[in-house]
């Protein structure tokens, strides 16, 4: 009886530890690029566009080692340089246009320009687009100084040296889908650049199934708070959709889809993928655009209808951000490459990275998604088409209880229809499709049909 007495709470723990037990299943050749994406590397990209002196949009354009001109020329090169070990499949070019005064942050007429690298997928009949980017311009404490030393380094150097890293890696490898990588200019100006391009995918009819926009991704330590935090990051995205027409609003009215917009259905993918192929992070799904009154280069994405979120550090330190350089009572201001943490930064540069790979390598999603509203039952009845592009192995229908953030079951079938005695009054529901290799397409929620 000893035995058993003492037995017994053992086994308790036991099966209470094998209950808690995740399984992980990563697909070695995206771990594999992974480990390849460098701290060092994102350290001396950062200080590299540090050493311009300022980024500003209105700095110099002809010089060739100071302002945004020499800065847009030099990410434009390395581009170009990972461009040679793609075998012809990334076309690098400067992407230009005007941007005419405002009466407020542009004072005159001036020149913008987006280094953009196009990795083009490999299968032809894939039209599907990706964009992942960050923006190079940078400012002092004034909007319009565009000759004080603004060195950028966490705002945003650090995205877009995340963004030259995910180009290098990448660029060795095939995907079915096209990846766009893309340092914005004008961002502290009023997003002008990600304006110029979100318009143009829309009116050239782009796939676009997904941008990720990264903007300080680099600092792990708040002032104020004094916060230290290098294991968590957030991840913004839009509720109710800046661009919803009244078919689209019908639609979430009825169906209560008021937390599960398109950019909201990406956070959670990222969110997943993101901490099963990243140790020591978590990703904090903020619901919200961005910032309080606050937006960034994947917001103008959004105003077109596309699917689009932010990446952003966990806490954020405003001595050194937008600050003159200088030092007072003893606490240096400016954004310098000191304070930027290079191991943070890497790991959410994977996160993009796993995210990016598994989307490109994924079948599209399913088509015609849908919820059968014939009959009241207690039963939910969910059918769907197979996706337009790639092979699905089959499907998971993703299940939650309305009251949960985040999807809490995944229902594998090989069929396009399935049955579950879940209450659609009480549950929430979504379908993605499923390739051999495990990658997964965004979930689709599903829409009312008789």
């Amino acid at each position: 009886m000893k035995q058993l007495k003492y037995l017994l709470p053992i086994l308790f723990i036991t099966s209470v530890i094998l209950s808690q037990t995740t399984i992980i299943n990563r697909d070695p050749n995206i771990s594999a690029m992974l480990s390849e994406i460098s701290h060092a590397n994102l350290e001396a990209n950062v200080r590299k566009l540090v050493g311009f002196g300022t980024r500003h949009s209105f700095s110099w354009r002809n010089e060739k080692e100071k302002g945004i001109g020499a800065a847009c020329e030099w990410v434009k090169n390395q581009f170009e340089k990972y461009a040679a070990e793609s075998e012809g499949r990334m076309k690098v070019s400067l992407d230009s246009f005007y941007v005419e005064p405002d009466g407020r942050r542009i004072t005159r007429r001036i020149l913008m320009t987006n280094p953009v690298a196009i990795l083009r997928g490999t299968n032809k009949t894939d039209d599907r687009v990706f964009i992942v980017g960050g923006h190079i311009d940078s400012r002092a404490g004034g909007a319009n100084d565009s000759t004080s030393t603004a060195p950028g380094a966490n705002d945003d150097a650090s995205g877009v040296a995340a963004v030259l890293e995910l180009a290098r890696v990448m660029s060795k490898r095939n995907f079915p889908a096209t990846i766009i990588f893309v340092a914005f200019s004008g961002e502290e100006q009023g997003l002008f650049s990600s304006t110029y391009l979100a318009k143009k995918a829309k009116e050239k009819n782009w796939n676009l199934v997904a941008m990720l926009s990264n903007d300080m991704i680099g600092n792990s330590f708040s002032n104020e708070t004094l916060l230290k935090d290098n294991m968590q990051v957030r991840v913004f995205s839009e509720g109710i959709p800046l661009l919803e027409t009244d078919e689209m609003k019908s639609i979430r009215q009825s169906t209560n889809a008021e937390n599960d917009s398109k950019s909201r259905q990406l956070a959670r993918y990222i969110k997943e993928i993101g901490e099963r192929y990243v140790e020591q992070i978590e990703v904090k799904l903020i619901y919200r655009n961005d910032r309080f009154l606050r937006g960034g280069d994947h917001t103008p994405f959004n105003r077109q209808g596309f699917t689009a979120v932010r990446f952003c550090e966990m806490n954020e330190n405003y001595d050194h951000q937008h600050q003159n350089i200088r030092v007072e009572k003893g606490i240096q201001y400016g954004d310098l490459p000191e304070f930027v943490d290079y191991e943070y930064a890497r790991k959410i540069a994977c996160i993009n990275l796993a995210v990016l790979a598994n989307l490109a390598l994924a079948p599209s999603q399913p088509q015609n998604v849908g919820v059968l509203t014939k009959e009241v039952t207690n039963y939910t009845t969910l059918k769907w088409e197979a996706p337009q592009n790639g092979i699905p192995k089959g499907y998971f229908v993703l299940t939650r209880e309305t009251y949960q953030p985040f999807w809490q079951k995944k229902i594998f079938t090989d069929r396009t229809e399935i049955t579950l005695p879940y209450s659609k009054d009480n549950y929430l529901f979504a379908v993605q499709s499923v390739d051999e290799a495990g990658h997964e397409s965004l979930p689709v929620w599903p829409i009312p049909v008789r």
